[in-house]
This record gives C-alpha cells, structure tokens and sequence, in this order.
C-alpha cells in the first residue's frame, strides 16, 4: 500500500480506458479494496504519492470526483491514451499506471524516479521477469514525435515504440507487483489477497 510521502511527485496518469475483452466487464468499475471501483482505488491510493492524478479513459464511467483526459482519437490503445495526455497536459513528464494493476507499490515508483535522472531518456519503464512493463513508467514529452509516427502508421503496440526511442529499462525480480487483473479469476485471486 501507498503511504504518505514527505516528496510527492508531480503527475500520474492511471490508464482506465481499455475493453476489458477478457474480464468480460470493464474491469475499471469493478470493486476493490473496500473502493466502489478498481478506478478509485487506484485514484485514492495514488494521491498519497503524486501532488496530481488523472485518469485516461474514452468516456466519463466513473462514479467519483476525478479529473479526466479524454482520448483524441478514435482507435484504442494505450497509445492512443499516451498521446492523448501529452496533447492535454502541460507538464514535460508524468508517471503512467494501469488501472488494473493495484499491486504496483510506492518501492517500484521511488525506484523508476530514482533511475530517472538522465534527462535525455524519452521513457523509464518498468521490467520484470515477465517482460516489459510500458504501463508503469515515467514518460516525457520528447517521446511524441514517435508517438505520432505510429498511430500515423495504425502500429499501436507500446512496447515497439520504447524500442524506438530512447528508453530506460529498470528491472524488478520480483513479478508480484506487475500482477494485472485481465482475467475474472485473477481479479477474484487479488481480492481474496487483500
């Protein structure tokens, strides 16, 4: 769980605009961790760290006070939500998570941050033995430019963008933290957990 911190950083962006095709439902609206939804959880949890957190997402779903960056495009994907936030906010960097991965803890974040240091890095993503994590990372802006060559190109895929772009990978051992909730038996398994 996410305590105060005496050195919040600045921006968080909580990714919740995805199918949910394999939950069945949208997994963001879902109860969790004694929240009315897997969103606010995430939401709450996060304001602990971050002075500001925003949720990505298609539409207004949510039934709490939050603010909101809507997509600006018509395809789905994570980039798609990437772009969009970087088209809405002002700031150079923010720290992107997604909603459905509640187990991502204040250890992982201070640690990106802490690797973070070099400014020329367009992307510090998290890795864990199961691969890449591009949502748990801190991204800038310089990374745009690339951004918008791919959906131009209709390639969506996160991962081939960071492979692109200067990116800085920090690796985690454990993969307990990036465990995502993407099927209703590992959502079932996270609740039980809490």
């Amino acid at each position: 769980m996410i305590t105060n911190s005496k050195s919040k950083k600045h921006l968080a962006v909580i990714f919740a605009g995805g199918k949910s095709s394999r939950m069945g439902r949208d997994k963001s609206l879902l109860p969790f961790g004694g929240y009315n939804t897997l969103s606010e959880y995430q939401f709450q949890r996060l304001q602990k760290l971050f002075s500001k957190v925003l949720i990505s997402s298609k539409n207004q779903k949510f039934g709490f006070e939050v603010p909101l960056i809507f997509d600006r495009y018509p395809q789905s994907s994570p980039l798609v939500g990437l772009l969009s936030v970087f088209e809405t906010i002002l700031e150079d960097e923010c720290f992107v998570l997604s909603v459905d991965a509640p187990f991502v803890d204040q250890a992982v974040i201070s640690r990106l941050y802490e690797e973070s240091n070099d400014i020329s890095y367009d992307a510090i993503i998290a890795q864990s033995p199961g691969g890449n994590q591009p949502l748990c990372g801190i991204y800038r802006r310089s990374i745009i430019p690339h951004a918008k060559e791919f959906i131009a190109e209709e390639n969506h895929k996160l991962n081939a963008l960071l492979r692109v772009t200067k990116s800085h990978f920090v690796y985690f051992e454990d993969e307990r933290p990036f465990d995502n909730l993407n099927h209703p038996y590992e959502y079932e398994a996270a609740v039980k957990s809490l």
